[in-house]
């Protein structure tokens, strides 16, 4: 969860308020983000990951909070248009994550495995990344994702060879 747009107590109500419209009217968070394809590069292969991806600051906000669930193939990306530190956390996050900071040519920087819900500690990323990708707790190690591993989508730009 996307610690840059901490709540404050009105984000906190509108986080809620976000979430109980999305219950009442039938629908989850996942049936209203932007779903696409995302390909991790690792030494034992290429994994296909159905992502989420987070276009505005309530989504960001959001992220995966209340979820019960999420599946070995799925994930959620958090995207900065700019190189910075990125901090999250895992306030009402009721399933461990593995968290798999990304910088803009889309390079693993760094992979925070199992990281323990409902915390409120910081996670930081460390300097220049630009995203943020989660998947379930221990999916990293079970894909055998690791730094310097790629990270294949239109958001990223590889370096030119």
């Amino acid at each position: 969860m996307d610690r840059h747009s901490r709540p404050l107590p009105s984000r906190r109500t509108a986080s809620a308020a976000i979430a109980l419209l999305f219950l009442a009217g039938g629908l989850t968070p996942a049936a209203a983000m932007r779903r696409e394809a995302l390909k991790l590069h690792t030494a034992r292969g290429v994994h296909v990951i159905s992502t989420e991806i987070t276009e505005t600051q309530e989504e960001k906000a959001l992220g995966l909070m209340f979820r019960t669930s999420l599946a070995d193939n799925a994930g959620m990306l958090f995207f900065y248009d700019t190189p910075q530190e990125v901090t999250m956390w895992m306030r009402n996050t009721y399933i461990p994550l593995d968290m798999v900071f990304i910088r803009a040519d889309g390079t693993v920087h760094r992979i925070e495995a199992w990281t323990q819900p409902f915390s409120e500690s910081i996670i930081s990323s460390g300097p220049n990344v630009v995203a943020c990708l989660e998947l379930a707790g221990g999916a990293a190690e079970r894909l055998g994702l690791k730094p310097g591993d790629r990270v294949e989508h239109t958001l990223f730009k590889p370096k030119k060879k």
